[in-house]
């Protein structure tokens, strides 16, 4: 086991100085895997880079002990075959022929590197970086785009590096699998947790809880501080007028001693009253200053489906296809002898290795549809910058009640939707929020969303999967993200080998 650390102190970074990304982050990372989450735009591939030596802190220090450490870094993107790729390939000795195996690496592949898949690519990239043996390995996005198959070998030749390795991921199967402490990045922290990414999420909901539970408190005392100070107030007001009625009501016979005795007394009690009420005050205006610094997360009404009718048809989509080609008219046969139908409250999780056929078949299902287009909505997996532009002018043109629906559901997604609908063009990540808010938000009695996590942060995916599992029509989703798909669905579609297996999503291993 490798005995490198390395060491984050009172660390802080900023692209401009009116914008902290990181601000006093303590940190120590010792050999094993660490999680590195966190929302869009925290900072975490900024924290990955500092890691890596690519960025310099504007203050505290970090430190990679021993003297000489090595550091590896595999970027989100894999273009080219660097000349580490091209050793790995050509090497003989027993390392490298491990880990070609453990990885299914085929040297002759490299000839085709511009038509070879996303996993594939990624496959090779982390095989050379752990051929060199560094003591510390850095991933950004390691399974974007891939299958199930290729996640686990990853998984597997990852298991297995003895130094200290850090992964920006939102593939919670991924971390759970790897990871042994989970590194949360949020509002310029950096915080280290033990276990993966499940078992982490456990405690900082815990803690939320209790911050919940504190703020409960708060304001039951800022209630009672409050009805404190009226009545304080009250009997001060009710002393003051009472001292002007004795005076007053001073009779010829009063003399000044007696006169004086009650002055005293009076004013003894407005001083106390007087007091009390600058003490309640204090008190009230500081629970109240704590009481409003606690932010809670805006979570996902079922509110927003009051009213929501279902559709009259019990069947949305019905295919029934002796073959489904490839795009293109005389494209090759992907599937054979498909017979599938989507009643309207089924919920249908479609999985498959890439090139499998699984968008081919969201198209054919889109085409058999037996109810209006405008009551589905459809995701595609990516979206241009025309289509984007056009979520937001059909959001801001929406009727005043269903625009509300629209754009709460857009907040709880984790967007502000004043900004939102400010902006010239949301981001891609945006963008799949919006376009699925609309379909929510107008109600529609089919949602078929292909990779709808693509561009998502792990916080957007778990608010996404708490609103899909309250929408009550129909629900057809391709994705990779084995434990989101299964969040919000029932029904398994397995598209392998040229056909389509059904079973309950429980049966895939």
């Amino acid at each position: 086991m490798s005995s490198s650390s390395l060491r984050a102190q009172r660390l802080s970074f900023s692209y401009s100085d009116a914008s902290t990304i990181l601000a006093d982050v303590d940190l120590c990372l010792t050999p094993g895997w660490y999680g590195i989450v966190g929302p869009n735009g925290a900072g975490k591939t900024t924290l990955l880079r500092l890691f890596a030596g690519e960025l310099a802190p504007d203050a505290g220090s970090l430190r990679l002990e021993p003297r000489g450490a090595t550091v590896a870094v595999c970027p989100q993107t894999v273009e080219h075959a660097d000349a580490a790729i091209h050793a790995l390939a050509a090497s003989e000795d027993g390392e490298a022929r491990r880990l070609r195996g453990e990885l299914r690496l085929d040297p002759a592949e490299l000839v085709r590197w511009a038509t070879l898949s996303p996993g594939e690519r990624k496959r090779w990239q982390i095989g050379a970086a752990l051929a060199a043996g560094p003591d510390v390995l850095l991933l950004d996005e390691p399974t974007n785009h891939i299958d199930a198959d290729a996640r686990a070998l990853l998984v597997g030749a990852l298991g297995g590096f003895p130094g200290i390795g850090a992964c920006v991921s939102h593939d919670r199967e991924l971390l759970d699998a790897l990871t042994v402490g989970t590194v949360r990045v949020e509002q310029g922290a950096a915080r280290l947790y033990p276990g993966g990414y499940s078992a982490a999420r456990e405690l900082w909901e815990a803690e939320a809880r209790g911050r919940e539970e504190a703020h409960q408190r708060l304001r039951a005392e800022e209630r009672q501080l409050r009805r404190r100070l009226g009545e304080e107030r009250r009997e001060q007001a009710a002393a003051d007028a009472q001292r002007s009625i004795n005076k007053r009501a001073k009779g010829p016979r009063d003399h000044d001693a007696r006169g004086m005795l009650a002055n005293f007394r009076v004013s003894t009690a407005e001083a106390r009253l007087s007091r009390n009420v600058g003490v309640t005050r204090r008190k009230l205006e500081k629970v109240s200053a704590e009481a409003g610094t606690f932010e809670f997360e805006k979570a996902v009404g079922r509110s927003v489906f009051v009213g929501y009718e279902r559709s009259p048809a019990p069947w949305l989509f019905v295919l029934d296809a002796p073959e489904i080609r490839a795009p293109g008219g005389a494209g090759r046969v992907i599937l054979r002898d498909v017979r599938l139908g989507v009643g309207r409250e089924d919920r249908i999780r479609i999985a498959g290795p890439n090139g499998g056929g699984k968008t081919t078949l969201v198209k054919a299902l889109l085409a058999s549809a037996r109810v209006p287009a405008a009551k589905v909505l459809y995701v595609p997996q990516e979206l241009g910058q025309a289509e984007e532009r056009a979520l937001l002018a059909e959001a801001r043109g929406l009727p005043p009640a269903e625009r509300g629906r629209v754009m709460s559901l857009v907040a709880a997604l984790g967007v502000e939707p004043g900004r939102l609908l400010a902006s010239a063009r949301p981001s891609p990540g945006e963008a799949r929020k919006l376009m699925i808010a609309l379909g929510l938000g107008r109600h529609a009695w089919a949602l078929v969303l292909d990779e709808p996590t693509n561009h998502l942060d792990l916080p957007s995916i778990e608010r996404l999967e708490r609103a899909l599992a309250d929408y009550p029509g129909a629900l057809v989703l391709v994705t990779h993200d084995r434990a989101f798909g299964k969040s919000c669905t029932s029904i398994l579609w397995t598209v392998a080998e040229g056909e389509v297996r059904v079973s309950s999503d429980d049966a895939e291993a």
